[in-house]
């Protein structure tokens, strides 16, 4: 079987290439990738004889079908802004694949995928991804879920790569419209830096201050684990939130035109432009990723609640930001080989909390060292 890993030179999605080198039986593993000298250098540290370069540029949607249909299973590790057109091209062209983010575009190709055979699963990685089979493992245990409550903690810099610039400044634009929670029957809109509460991370993390953040696990679990409430706060590190914070405060979100020097932009794009080229703005003393499930509900009529969190070697054992950029890749990888070896047994568009097996999934974790704790506490009147 072959696999492409779109995208599978970039700063996450080579640790997705390289644990499928080490970890996987594909008897193919493709870098796709724009940027070539990238790739070839990736595929010559790895020095799996399985591993190639193919030059693909994700603007040519033709390209994309023509190519896709020589794989088995297509692995994206692009940026968010290409998570729709790899979604259809994968439906078009018949062949498997998953995403690393989510675009809630992608939804609507469910119906086509179904009628092709095909699954597609988006936002495998570690947030969604891992806490979606979180909170899937705490669903199978209910007889009714009351409550999902992510958190996480994003502990990277805020400008490592472009898109991840672009996503740490759209979790906390005003106008980010995908920043709601659900509760009532009903998704309430909230603005940055609002439901602010304090969450312990387990390992170096420790206690950190939380706020409503925009991910697609609020829009999928209602109907696919049947919650009556669901919730995504997170944070990145405090100097990081300091900075997101002052942009908010100062008007630095702006995208309305202004005029700097004879050049026609906004406070947005020059924000954006500087840091992606400020040397601090790609420093952070601590890599790592931080996540904690809490699910509350019901089994044989009593109140249970069941903490769910990670646990993953420290910065020093697993190389700076690879602390930070493994807890993504690493899932990615492991679910492009559930979907070769058919542990994935659903058709179409879905979440990670509908299409991955929790057991077969955090089997898989702990092989490379990403361990996943378990509390349940049920509670009763003694009467």
């Amino acid at each position: 079987m072959k696999v492409l890993s779109l995208g599978g030179a970039g700063a996450v999605c080579q640790h997705a290439t390289r644990d499928l080198a080490e970890f996987s039986d594909f008897d193919e593993i493709v870098i796709g990738d724009y940027n070539v000298a990238a790739a070839e250098k990736l595929a010559a540290e790895i020095g799996d004889p399985r591993l190639r370069v193919l030059k693909v540029d994700a603007n040519d949607y033709d390209g994309l079908v023509k190519t896709f249909k020589d794989f088995d299973v297509i692995l994206n590790g692009l940026p968010w802004k290409y998570d729709e057109v790899v979604t259809e091209a994968c439906v078009e062209a018949g062949v498997n694949g998953l995403d690393v983010s989510t675009e809630e575009t992608q939804w609507d190709y469910d119906a086509a995928a179904k009628e092709k055979g095909i699954v597609f699963i988006p936002g495998v990685g570690a947030t969604p991804g891992i806490t979606n089979v979180m909170a899937r493992r705490a669903a199978d245990q209910l007889d009714e879920v009351d409550d999902i409550q992510i958190n996480f903690a994003a502990f990277r810099c805020p400008a490592p790569a472009p898109g991840l610039l672009i996503t740490f400044l759209w979790e906390f634009h005003p106008k980010t419209e995908g920043r709601v929670y659900y509760k009532d029957g009903e998704f309430h809109w909230v603005g940055p830096f609002e439901g602010l509460k304090t969450v312990n991370f387990p390992g170096p993390i420790g206690e950190q201050e939380v706020c409503y953040i925009p991910h697609p696990e609020v829009r999928t679990m209602p109907k696919s684990l049947g919650a009556k409430a669901v919730s995504v706060h997170g944070c990145f590190p405090p100097h990081a939130m300091r900075l997101a914070k002052a942009m908010l405060e100062s008007g630095l979100y702006s995208e309305e035109k202004i005029t700097v020097k004879g050049i026609e932009t906004t406070a947005y794009e020059m924000m954006y432009e500087l840091l992606l080229r400020l040397p601090q703005s790609k420093e952070t003393p601590l890599w790592a990723y931080g996540l904690v499930v809490e699910v509350y509900g019901k089994r044989d009529g009593r109140d249970v609640k069941i903490t769910l969190w990670n646990r993953h070697p420290p910065m020093e054992e697993w190389g700076g930001p690879a602390a930070y950029y493994k807890n993504i890749g690493i899932p990615l990888s492991i679910g492009a080989q559930m979907i070769a070896r058919g542990d994935v047994k659903v058709k179409g568009v879905v979440p990670p909390e509908t299409a991955i097996d929790p057991d077969i999934f955090f089997a898989e974790l702990h092989k490379r060292r990403i361990e996943i704790h378990e509390r349940v506490e049920e509670y009763h009147v003694i009467a």
